[in-house]
């Protein structure tokens, strides 16, 4: 069996035993973690941080976690949007006139959080994504490809960048700055958004699934039609993504990190006597925006403010596998983040790990 290090309790134990089936069964390496009441009852991590497989997984490896950052973008808005600086029914050109633009006028704060702006893809060549500047100017002069809010359709990459603009307009800080100072910074949470050069040597690049190699590129699951421009395995694996404030897909953390910046959603708003939202910022999330068939991945959701629902749970995965859900009720996170990606039709990983954990929790309530 894999050798799992870190440290659970023990009712928790089915948790590191999910992570060493991963690795036995050809993963890499990856990191889970489980809080509860915004401490941590799993903290584990194993296999290997390169695709030769001869550096050991640390305690501070660190793992580009795609999509995951969404999360983190999210908490960003619905912390301004508690402090009485973003009005989420606004419309989006109250903070940014200048989105008016090709007939954008009437797309609300909330409909950017909910997918369902109409402006899902990224139609600009890969290189202007790394420039602010570029690429919100050409997020500008789209016009919308239906009513907004009428309709979803997952903004995978776009998300970031408008929620983003909003941040920088009403605070003057980029996502990633406004992230550290208000976020990480005050929870110690070893994530980010822009990552500095200094932490290089603490990153394991992504793995392409078997048979796959770095030209692998994104799709939604069963869509493999998806319009726009096709992020590639290089492309999220180079320093320059590394450098850029990608708010939808360019975040880098371990599972810790994730779980512990979420748990604010799943404490009310409060953990370890940081107080960033209240109970009623944080419920604004899991207030429904959308149901019904997603036009970009082509099944079913149900879009909150900036998280997917799943019955009483909310959360959102990224393309790779890493995933983070919250269990409000239960004041508990899951976090998973891992360098080997899977084909996504077949990548049930993070499900495992988030149903291996209510196996402790149901020792907790006992």
């Amino acid at each position: 069996m894999a050798d799992i290090q870190g440290s659970y309790d023990d009712l928790f134990s089915a948790v590191p035993s999910a992570l060493a089936t991963l690795l036995d069964g050809g993963d890499a390496g990856g990191s889970v973690a489980v809080f509860v009441d915004g401490e941590p009852v799993v903290d584990v991590w194993g296999g290997f941080a390169d695709a030769d497989r001869t550096v050991p997984w640390e305690r501070d490896t660190i793992v580009n976690v795609w999509s995951v950052t969404k999360t983190m973008t999210a908490l960003c808005a619905l912390v301004l949007a508690d402090r009485g600086e973003l009005d989420l029914d606004a419309p989006v050109v109250r903070y940014w006139p200048e989105f008016a633009a090709a007939g954008k006028s009437g797309v609300l704060v909330r409909h950017l959080l909910s997918h369902t702006a109409g402006l899902p893809d990224w139609d600009g060549p890969v290189e202007e994504i790394y420039d602010w500047a570029s690429a919100t100017a050409r997020l500008v002069a789209q016009a919308p490809q239906w009513e907004p809010g009428s309709a979803a359709g997952y903004h995978s990459l776009t998300q970031g960048f408008l929620v983003g603009e909003l941040v920088w307009r009403i605070t003057g800080r980029s996502v990633g700055e406004f992230f550290v100072d208000e976020v990480a910074g005050p929870l110690g949470a070893d994530f980010h958004i822009g990552l500095a050069p200094e932490h290089d040597r603490r990153v394991s690049l992504t793995i392409p699934p078997p048979s796959r190699d770095e030209d692998y590129a994104a799709s939604a699951p069963g869509n493999d039609a998806a319009a726009g421009t096709r992020i590639r395995l290089r492309d999220g694996n180079s320093v320059a993504w590394r450098r850029a404030q990608i708010p939808a897909a360019s975040g880098f953390g371990n599972a810790r990190s994730v779980a512990l910046a979420q748990s604010v959603m799943a404490c009310g708003g409060a953990v370890r006597g940081v107080r960033l939202l209240s109970q009623a910022g944080c419920d604004r999330a899991r207030e429904e925006q959308f149901s019904g068939d997603d036009r970009v991945l082509g099944m079913p959701m149900r879009w909150g403010l900036g998280y997917g629902l799943f019955g009483s749970t909310y959360g959102w995965g990224g393309w790779g596998g890493s995933l983070v859900m919250i269990e409000p009720e239960a004041r508990m996170v899951v976090a998973y983040v891992t360098n080997q990606m899977r084909e996504p039709a077949d990548d049930t990983r993070g499900l495992e790990l988030v149903m291996s954990s209510y196996d402790g929790l149901t020792g907790l309530r006992a």
